[in-house]
């Protein structure tokens, strides 16, 4: 079989393929230039390319994994065509009153969130539900009918549910939808929350519908035009989109609910970091994504990646469970600036087009690739492998203004820049740390994009991280999350006020399990499933709080009709988050929670290292870094074997990517192939 994954940044599209015929087995991975705004042609300019590489036959089985940005960029750019929101009456502006409270309360400048959609594209609806989900007032057919009317009339192409309370009970939203679709037609997109994430708050129940009403025109036509091509490259192939959870879901499941791709691409990346997290030790490893346009980290610990439900997309609150990522605005191509007299990195960035000055596509503007590259960490012969040539003069002619205004030479302005921006992410590593209880000392940076091999080692430096990995191909890490990821569905229960038994608990869980169960068998068939994993969590807090912690819910946790091991579960990781807990203090429970994993054919731990030589340098150059300018030896990394000790400062060099060994650390490879290096 062929399992095909497919990662779209900023610049660069990335792609991975990993054949398994009988006990043999191949990887082969490549890079080509992302095309905004049409990035279904990095797609395709991507898989042929793979394609005439690895080659196929026409009886195979073969299965794409698709990591994309389309409904991200569609958010934050705000570039959907127009849609309407249906609310309970007297709710009308609930988009504009959000949560009342400011992001930003001390700044007399700060604004509230424009909404996706304008007020006059919000229309009540005579209905009421009771918090128990009893019906107060009953759905107004005939006025659902005549808003719906308006709201097209209105120039919306999409329309967005959410009414009071609907999370207890959804037959008001499963009417309304059949009364919108009677009215304007069967093909008029209609999306309602309890369909999507049913969890009390209303605000954020309500965005959860608008987001994905807002992104799933945008997203249907590009799932449209890559199902297209494939049916003709590839007419057998099955095509899964990854989604937020770390999970992938069958195409014809991400065009219905696109929703759940908003943070598709970065999630990927961190279910390949869990792979290795499970071929090693366990323990804590902090995932560093860093491409040409953003930086991205994570945690995760004893094998388990960090879920949120408080994530943000854009200016969007994302309340539902995701793959937990703290983004940071530096990447490859953050644009290096002069604010009065403060060196500042990003946000803005030169992207794809025209990018980073020595890229040679028409940018002017000084980037932290730049940087690198008058630094001394990149070859300007031998990048990607040789097959793109930098431009060291472009490079120096970006920085000449910055150098000029500061003072200082074009090498020392750049390492000015890559201080600044190490210094912005540690400002944001350690509190995400900190609110994880985690000590830098004790994290394993995991490090990959485009330009994480570089980056990630100095902010570990900066940081007091003692270990360091790198992957085998790191540059293409986030594409590589599609050979390893589950089919992978989020179910919630809202539980809060209710009178909760062990007994009904253990009922109301087996009937969400019940439900992921049919949900995995519309995704793919039986038999294609290599194993299923089923996962129960419950979101608990003590009775006042103002927020709610989530507790994995054991085998036992409910066994002899008692909640005790769950209350004490709860208790547990209050204390080891916050280092105190009351386990006297009663215990309220909010939602319940329920997650499947199908897994499918990947590849599996494989021994990559090899018997050898000690290293031996390719050549030596300069680069500067801490402030002097050092000699480091170059290498292969194609040659390295487990007996290589490389002690920085030194350049490791491969087809996909460079690796900074900053000094005092010494670099080694492990029996996977793994580059580790370890803090003196």
């Amino acid at each position: 079989m062929l399992r095909i994954g497919i990662d779209i940044g900023g610049t660069f599209t990335d792609v991975i393929a990993w054949r398994s015929n009988g006990g043999n087995s191949r990887t082969l991975s490549l890079k080509v230039p992302s095309t905004p705004p049409n990035y279904a042609d990095g797609f395709r300019n991507g898989v042929d390319q793979m394609l005439d590489s690895i080659g196929f036959h026409d009886d195979e089985e073969i299965t794409v994994v698709h990591g994309t940005t389309v409904s991200t960029n569609t958010v934050i750019e705000r570039s959907a065509p127009p849609i309407a929101l249906l609310t309970t009456a007297g709710f009308r502006d609930i988009l504009n009153l959000q949560r009342l409270r400011l992001k930003q309360p001390t700044d007399f400048f700060n604004q509230r969130t424009v909404p996706l959609v304008p007020r006059n594209l919000v229309f009540e609806v005579g209905e009421r539900l009771m918090s128990d989900g009893a019906i107060r007032k009953p759905l107004d057919l005939s006025e659902v009918r005549a808003v719906a009317r308006k709201a097209r009339d209105g120039g919306a192409t999409g329309i967005a549910i959410a009414f009071y309370h609907s999370y207890r009970n959804p037959a008001h939203e499963l009417a309304a939808r059949e009364a919108v679709r009677e009215e304007l037609g069967g093909d008029f997109e209609v999306s309602i929350s309890s369909e999507i994430w049913p969890q009390i708050g209303e605000y954020e129940r309500a965005i959860v519908a608008v987001l994905n009403a807002f992104v799933k025109p945008k997203m249907q036509t590009y799932i449209a035009d890559i199902e297209r091509y494939l049916s003709k490259r590839l007419p057998k192939a099955r095509l899964f989109i990854t989604r937020s959870n770390g999970g992938a879901m069958a195409a014809g499941e991400a065009r219905q609910f696109p929703v759940q791709t908003l943070l598709s691409g970065p999630a990927s990346g961190v279910s390949a970091a869990l792979s290795v997290s499970e071929r090693l030790d366990g323990g804590q490893y902090l995932t560093f994504d860093m491409g040409g346009t953003s930086t991205d980290v994570s945690l995760i610990r004893d094998s388990q990646a960090t879920i949120s439900s408080s994530a943000e997309v854009g200016d969007f609150p994302l309340s539902m469970p995701v793959t937990e990522i703290e983004a940071i605005g530096a990447g490859g191509g953050s644009i290096v600036s002069l604010d009065g007299r403060v060196l500042r990195v990003g946000p803005r960035s030169a992207g794809a087009r025209p990018g980073p000055a020595c890229f040679g596509h028409g940018g002017t503007e000084p980037t932290v690739s730049d940087a690198y590259l008058l630094c001394g960490y990149l070859d300007p012969d031998y990048f990607l492998g040789g097959k793109m040539k930098l431009d060291v003069a472009a490079a120096e002619g970006a920085f000449s203004g910055l150098s000029a205004a500061m003072g200082q030479d074009g090498v020392r302005c750049a390492e000015a820049a890559l201080t600044v921006a190490t210094s912005n992410m540690v400002a944001r590593v350690l509190p995400y740390l900190a609110r994880h209880g985690a000590d830098p000392e004790d994290v394993t940076l995991v490090v990959y994009g485009g330009a994480g091999s570089l980056h990630g080692p100095l902010l570990a430096a900066e940081m007091g991280i003692r270990r360091v990995l790198i992957p085998p191909s790191p540059s293409v890490f986030c594409a590589s999350g599609g050979l390893v990821a589950k089919l992978i569905h989020d179910l919630a229960m809202t539980v809060q006020g209710l009178d909760i038994d062990a007994n009904t608990l253990a009922a109301r869980f087996g009937e969400l399990e019940a439900e992921a169960r049919r949900w995995l068998l519309q995704q793919i068939e039986a038999h294609q499933l290599v194993s299923v994993d089923i996962d129960r969590y419950a979101e608990m807090r003590y009775r006042g709080q103002s927020f709610q912690l989530q507790v994995k819910v054991g085998a036992d946790d409910l066994s002899g009709g008692s909640l005790k091991g769950l209350v004490d579960a709860f208790h547990d990781e209050h204390q080891r988050l916050y280092t105190h807990s009351d386990r006297e203090a009663e215990v309220e429970l909010l939602q319940i929670r329920v997650r499947i994993s199908g897994s499918l054919a990947a590849p599996g731990i494989e021994q990559g290292g090899r018997a050898g030589q000690a290293a031996v340098a390719k050549g030596r150059r300069p680069i500067q870094i801490g402030g002097q300018s050092l000699e480091a030896a170059v290498y292969d990394r194609s040659v390295l074997t487990e007996e290589a000790a490389i002690a920085g400062p030194a350049i490791i060099e491969q087809v996909d990517t460079t690796i900074l060994i900053p000094p005092k650390f010494t670099a080694s490879v492990n029996g996977f192939g793994d580059l580790i290096l370890i803090r003196e």
